[in-house]
């Protein structure tokens, strides 16, 4: 199939569930041209007839029409953007009538619970955890490393700092990471100030070439760079990782997502936020 199709994710809110459920589930089809929009904040009466004019103008210029995933709670706004000339699946009526039943409770149909500030708990765990991975990126700060969750080792450019917000902005986890560099090597000993913290400690590697590719994006020509320099770094990375007993993740071919959420299931690490 060589024609482009449009995806909706819809949401009276942020998007994020729409968008995240929408685009797991249209990655099972192959040899289909998507283009994948998300419109959020559909709140009104107003705005729903606006975007029901998008979606329409979509079927026009694709000459089939667009598939719409939508989380929108009222049922009102997702009346208007049923009626446009597309595919519409209706989350909320998916998921929530069949719990509605198994539970014997009508859902509240509340906008903007998943993901608000009215949830001080989740929010402050979010918020709080994100400004400690920033505080202890890359062995930046040493203090306060006792009360990292987790803290991810292994050589420069590896992954650590995404992996490490990502934890902090999914899970509520407060991650810190620190790099493994050449002077730790030629002793084959951790830094002094993750040494006693080993039982936190969790590392990653990757493989040299994609490493060199990295490097070279950021300081081109350097020694830092180099193909041998990389072979060398991780290899004795890996070898102190080993020696120390810390477990590690290859990270080239694995997204941050599952970075993230198999150190949080390997570590037994307790999720904070939903």
């Amino acid at each position: 199939m060589n024609s482009q199709r449009t995806a909706f994710f819809v949401s009276d809110r942020t998007g994020i569930t729409a968008e995240m459920l929408g685009h797991s589930l249209l990655t099972q089809f192959d040899g289909v041209r998507l283009k994948e929009i998300t419109v959020p904040f559909i709140d009104s009466v107003e705005k729903a007839h606006n975007f029901v004019r998008q979606v329409n103008a979509a079927a026009v210029t694709d000459g089939v029409r667009p598939i719409v995933i939508s989380t929108l709670v009222s049922t009102e706004i997702a009346g208007i953007v049923a009626k446009a000339n597309a595919l519409f699946l209706d989350s909320f009526e998916i998921f929530i009538e069949p719990l509605e039943r198994e539970l014997g409770v009508k859902a509240t149909h509340a906008v903007g619970r998943s993901h608000s500030t009215d949830d001080f708990v989740n929010y402050h765990h979010r918020i709080e955890a994100v400004n400690y991975a920033l505080s202890h990126d890359d062995g930046v700060s040493k203090r306060e490393l006792t009360e990292a969750d987790i803290i991810l080792v292994g050589v420069s450019r590896c992954g650590k700092t995404p992996t490490c917000l990502y934890l902090a902005m999914q899970f509520g986890i407060r991650a810190a990471n620190y790099p493994l560099i050449p002077e730790d090597f030629s002793t084959m000993q951790l830094p002094a100030q993750i040494k006693s913290l080993r039982s936190r400690l969790y590392g990653l590697t990757i493989r040299p070439s994609r490493l060199q590719q990295i490097r070279n994006e950021r300081r081109p020509g350097s020694k830092y760079a180099t193909l041998a320099n990389c072979e060398f770094e991780i290899r004795e990375a890996e070898a102190l990782m080993r020696q120390e007993g810390i477990p590690y993740l290859d990270a080239t071919s694995k997204s941050v997502e599952e970075l993230a959420t198999t150190i949080l299931q390997e570590a037994k690490l307790e999720r904070r936020i939903y």
